[in-house]
């Protein structure tokens, strides 16, 4: 258990800094008046996890401890549900409901899309 804890805290440490680099980079690029960063962010995440998912189910054979540091660690650190609700929160706050709404519906949808478009991918290639 205690060695699952440190590969979870690893990835979580490396998933973090991914996050932060992604939302700078796509802040500095496409502006901070929409959590454009946040959105690419889990999107992006969810079809890395789609990807990773399938590869260990149908071809990659990894520990259970790399399992959890690659899914739990790495791909929760990466994407994140605090941030989203924040960023939601502070939009109706500031009287964006519009984008608010936008922001929800898309960021659930294209992140759904994104694991399930990753898992197929994997198991076209891999199947």
């Amino acid at each position: 258990m205690l060695k699952a804890m440190i590969f979870v805290a690893m990835g979580g440490a490396l998933g973090s800094v991914a996050r932060y680099l992604v939302i700078s980079a796509v802040g500095r690029a496409a502006g901070t008046y929409f959590p454009f960063g946040t959105l690419t962010a889990n999107v992006v995440g969810s079809f890395i996890l789609g990807v990773l998912v399938e590869c260990m189910a149908l071809r990659w054979d990894v520990s259970p401890e790399f399992r959890a540091m690659l899914v739990v660690g790495v791909m929760g650190g990466f994407t994140t549900f605090s941030s989203f609700s924040l960023e939601v929160v502070l939009q109706i706050e500031r009287g964006q409901m519009a984008a608010a709404g936008v922001y929800v519906v898309s960021s659930v949808a294209f992140s759904i899309l994104g694991l399930f478009v990753g898992m197929r991918l994997m198991r076209m290639i891999l199947a």
